[in-house]
């Protein structure tokens, strides 16, 4: 009761695009819903003056209600499934971190960007967008000004991802016939949750794929969003060991706080499917009500996805992004050129594209 008291407005207003967002998305497949939502909200917010009755539950909808979408989107999907993905994609996911990381130093070195915003955006380009931002934020000791200005970037990029990743996969010439190679090109490439989601999906809706995309998507982002762990742990680390020399505070980062726990949601929800299939018996009728009800639950993430998106449309704010300054916008820019060659560059070379 408390969730709706507070967050109810916010929620409301993303249900509000997401409807007739999800209708279009059916209408118009190329587009999807997912696109026209983030287009909605993004309009909307521009003359949107009082957001303060809204912003817990814009906020609450791009979180949780995404985090929910992607557990369920776990029903239906096999394990072994998800595992095979996982352990297909893990060199490239390895190699677009390393590589943004290392493009991050450089401009920090070469731009004289603060270190704190270098970091951040460093870390929120290679791993899990505004997620592995708030997760490195404490780590660093970085205050509310450089967590939201690497936040906004983080979104400028999420956005025009989801908007454009899918026309230059059909550019590219990825196999439409499978969402194999665009899953993986997604889900390593593109560096936030909703964003992957939002062009798997439109990637599904443009060539009739079901969620053949989304699930191979997801599951290779969710891999990827594993590497918060290690490195805001080696960010603790260092911050504590600096701060023992320097005499300063080396407070502990909590792991609870870094740790994506929805992922374990998401392979408990992939196991439970596994199970259930393997205990049914052959009958069809039986197999057929299973099915159904996993149909369902793919449906309601497609939904909810939809709604994530509009609440990520509603905090993408242009303009002051334009006005927070260039130098983060072109590190944001070229680390995330450098994890979109490296994962087409080493897709070619596995076979995959």
């Amino acid at each position: 009761m408390n969730v709706i008291k507070k967050n109810g407005w916010g929620i409301l207003i993303c249900l509000g695009i997401a409807i007739p967002s999800y209708i279009g998305g059916k209408k118009f497949p190329i587009v999807g819903g997912a696109v026209i939502a983030i287009l909605t909200g993004m309009v909307i917010a521009l003359f949107l003056k009082k957001r303060e009755p809204f912003e817990g539950g814009i906020k609450f909808t791009s979180k949780k209600i995404l985090q929910w979408a992607v557990v369920l989107l776990g029903f239906g999907m096999d394990l072994k499934v998800v595992a095979e993905t996982g352990l297909q994609s893990l060199p490239i996911i390895v190699c677009t971190i390393t590589v943004s990381l290392l493009i991050a130093f450089l401009l920090h070195k070469a731009m004289h960007i603060p270190g704190k915003i270098s970091t951040l955006v460093g870390v929120g380009s290679s791993i899990c967008g505004g997620s592995a931002v708030a997760a490195t934020a404490p780590c660093i000791n970085a205050d509310d000004e450089e967590v939201a200005q690497a936040i906004s970037v983080i979104f400028f990029f999420n956005v025009l991802a989801a908007l454009f990743f899918p026309t230059l996969g059909k550019l590219i010439g990825f196999d439409t016939a499978s969402g194999e190679a665009f899953g993986i090109f997604a889900g390593t490439a593109i560096n936030d949750t909703s964003s992957v989601t939002a062009a798997a999906s439109t990637w599904d809706n443009m060539w009739q794929l079901g969620s053949a995309t989304l699930d191979k998507a997801v599951t290779v982002k969710l891999t990827r969003t594993l590497a918060i762990i290690p490195i805001t742990l080696v960010l603790s680390l260092a911050r504590t060991r600096r701060a023992r020399k320097e005499g300063g505070d080396c407070t502990k980062v909590s792991f609870r706080k870094i740790f994506p726990f929805f992922i374990l949601y998401f392979i408990a929800a992939s196991v439970i499917t596994t199970v259930a299939y393997a205990v049914i018996p052959s009958a069809s009728e039986a197999y057929g009500i299973a099915g159904n009800i996993f149909s369902f639950m793919k449906n309601a993430s497609k939904f909810l996805i939809v709604m994530a998106m509009a609440a990520i449309g509603l905090n993408t704010n242009i303009v002051k992004l334009v006005k927070t300054g260039g130098k983060p916008i072109v590190m944001g820019a070229c680390c995330w050129i450098g994890i979109t060659g490296v994962s087409l560059v080493l897709q070619y070379c596995m076979g995959i594209l």
